[in-house]
């Protein structure tokens, strides 16, 4: 269980549900956030609801009684954590095309998503030699833990997943009685989507793991866990671990990627400027933008502030 000596509380959700006027939805939700003090992003679309909060407990569970009550979400998927400090600077309620994009206009998770597997369950599936395991995650995320055995797309967003599929699914599943395919992501909306992708595309035996990567790491031991590394995270907090306690990467604030411990060894790493990763990406202008904006985001800290230029949170 996450550590509840931690002051912030955290709430990852997510809800497929049609909504008719995002509009109308949107105002009460931003209005509640900002009168609670929550911190963190909630997506709208006519598909349903998606973010991650943060704030007081008391906030939290009020925020949450409220987006109960909207049309088709009471069974509101909900995945709650700790964290030391805020996590996030700034609430932002933004209505979207979907909730979390893949850019298959056809594909409907209410009518059509794969089968959930619980995380008790899910070490069974994916040890079973007739279990192909899919990570639907980015790159990135892939690169700091996954599940022992999981294929790795090297997808840079969620977008390119399809495409990745239908490329590789004569290699991934060869020409005969398909095998089960076992998905998952960080907190189930993606394998949402992807289950309901695969289905589309044919295949029946589709898995996914219920709650996501979080929700496993909560639930299940360490010594029984078939995980290994950290979990990425869209916040502050960059990864969490078992039990869901914070983990030991820090963000790079110009290319949003996790770094490790040899990563921020490296001269190619700058404190909010760049890191390995996305040194060469940059040209010399956007680092000297980035020196700049660290420099007012360094004085602000001193002041007891938060700049209001900060480095977006979220996806």
């Amino acid at each position: 269980m996450p550590d509840t000596s931690l002051p912030i509380c955290v709430a990852a959700l997510y809800k497929f549900t049609p909504f008719a006027d995002c509009e109308a939805i949107k105002g009460p939700l931003a209005a509640l956030c900002s009168s609670l003090g929550i911190k963190g992003t909630l997506l709208l679309a006519r598909e349903g609801i998606n973010g991650t909060i943060a704030g007081s407990d008391q906030a939290i569970a009020q925020i949450l009684a409220h987006i109960r009550q909207l049309p088709g979400c009471a069974e509101l998927d909900v995945k709650l954590s700790r964290a030391r400090t805020p996590p996030f600077h700034r609430m932002k309620v933004r209505i979207k095309r979907e909730i979390v994009t893949m850019g298959e206009s056809e594909i409907d998770p209410l009518t059509g998503a794969g089968h959930y597997v619980a995380p008790k369950d899910w070490n069974a599936l994916i040890s079973d030699p007739g279990t192909i395991v899919i990570d639907t995650r980015n790159d990135y995320e892939v690169g700091i833990g996954t599940f022992a055995g999981a294929i790795n797309p090297q997808t840079h967003t969620f977008r390119d997943f399809p495409a990745w599929f239908r490329a590789e699914r004569e290699r991934l599943l060869g020409t005969g009685t398909p095998p089960k395919v076992a998905m998952f992501c960080t907190g189930g909306i993606r394998c949402e989507k992807s289950t309901a992708f695969l289905k589309a595309e044919g295949l029946d035996e589709v898995y996914h793991l219920q709650g996501g990567i979080l929700k496993y790491l909560e639930t299940i031991p360490a010594e029984n866990s078939l995980w290994d590394g950290e979990c990425f995270v869209f916040d502050q907090r960059v990864a969490v671990g078992h039990g869901l306690a914070p983990g030991t990467h820090l963000i790079c604030h110009a290319c949003r990627r996790p770094v490790n411990a040899e990563d921020s060894a490296s001269p190619l790493y700058r404190e909010g400027i760049s890191c390995p990763a996305c040194h060469d990406e940059r040209t010399d202008d956007q680092r000297a933008s980035y020196a700049e904006r660290q420099r007012q985001e360094s004085l602000a800290a001193a002041r007891g502030e938060s700049h209001i230029g900060a480095s977006s949170d979220g996806p």
